[in-house]
């Protein structure tokens, strides 16, 4: 825009300096906004003809000068229209190659501090960064997200077509981590809505909207608000546990908790006969988590799951 609008006040320039030689539909010397006008019609080759050449150093004038800018201006307009369309397509091309093949992936909306930390979670888990989709609605965290490797859609999650367009039905998983409760149950239920299959895991700020996530298909919900005041209480009487909590949280360090199944050799054994080098803290079993001290989960079954903590080489 800034070089066109260059070649217009350049023609404009050239027809005033020379403006005796130029006459308008009346035969009346041109001003200077008469030679702005004959610059706008002849550099997009309009040409009324209402502002003309006379005499033989002003046709000197626009076949040097003047019919070049033109030119210019053309291989300007065209060639940057042309930039533009191949832009498009290629950005259509390289999207839809992208949704292809994208599969079994984790979206993760919101790119805050509990959607960076979650992301920091699931590659500590093996997840890869290209099986992580980002959905925002600034576009600063969209290109933030884009520089640390990972597919970025801009756009508010609560929208089905912006979930579609992260491919949110051959999704495997989707971490909400909105920065409102309504955002949060609004993106939950039409998550759930264009997925039934996915797990999904989401935050809200306050207990009282915990169980809408779960009403509108939420398979977890955390109060992040709520597990912050529960940390701090237990740091007053009890610094160092909050440190074990911290050390368990943090993947890839110290202490981890791993859940893992249930092998058909163990089956039928109780929680003391599965020899597994870590404490078995709690079992899985269907929909139900089972604490190690419930009479249910004395002994295993097939299909269970069992929760263990183990130091961080075990993990791995």
């Amino acid at each position: 825009m800034l070089f066109g609008l260059g070649l217009i006040v350049f023609v404009a320039l050239v027809a005033y300096v020379d403006r005796d030689g130029y006459r308008d539909a009346a035969g009346d010397s041109v001003t200077l906004l008469d030679c702005f006008y004959y610059a706008t019609v002849s550099i997009t080759t309009t040409g009324y003809g209402d502002v003309i050449p006379v005499t033989e150093t002003s046709r000197l004038l626009t076949t040097l000068l003047v019919t070049p800018a033109r030119i210019v201006f053309l291989i300007l307009l065209v060639g940057t229209t042309v930039e533009v369309l191949a832009e498009s397509s290629r950005h259509a091309i390289r999207l839809k190659i992208w949704r292809r093949r994208l599969r079994d992936h984790i979206i993760v909306c919101g790119f805050g501090t509990k959607g960076r930390n979650a992301i920091d979670t699931l590659l500590a888990r093996g997840t890869e960064k290209d099986h992580i989709v980002v959905i925002d609605g600034r576009e600063d965290a969209v290109e933030e997200a884009t520089r640390a490797g990972f597919p970025a859609v801009h756009g508010n999650a609560t929208r089905a077509s912006v979930l579609e367009e992260a491919g949110i039905r051959s999704a495997s998983g989707v971490v909400v981590a909105a920065d409102t409760d309504e955002a949060s149950v609004l993106i939950t239920l039409t998550a759930r809505e264009h997925n039934a299959g996915a797990t999904i895991v989401a935050a809200v700020r306050e207990a009282e909207n915990r169980h809408l996530l779960h009403q509108s298909g939420a398979d977890s919900a955390i109060i992040s608000s709520g597990a912050a005041g529960r940390l701090l209480g237990f740091a007053t009487h009890s610094p160092r546990l909050v440190e074990v909590l911290e050390d368990l949280l943090s993947v890839g360090s110290g202490l981890d908790i791993v859940e893992r199944a249930v092998t058909e050799e163990q089956a039928g054994l109780s929680l003391g006969e599965v020899a597994t080098g870590a404490p078995i803290v709690a079992v899985v079993r269907g929909d139900e988590l089972l604490r190690f001290d419930d009479p249910r989960a004395a002994t295993l079954r097939s299909g269970d799951r069992i929760v263990c903590l183990c130091s961080n080489a075990k993990a791995a």
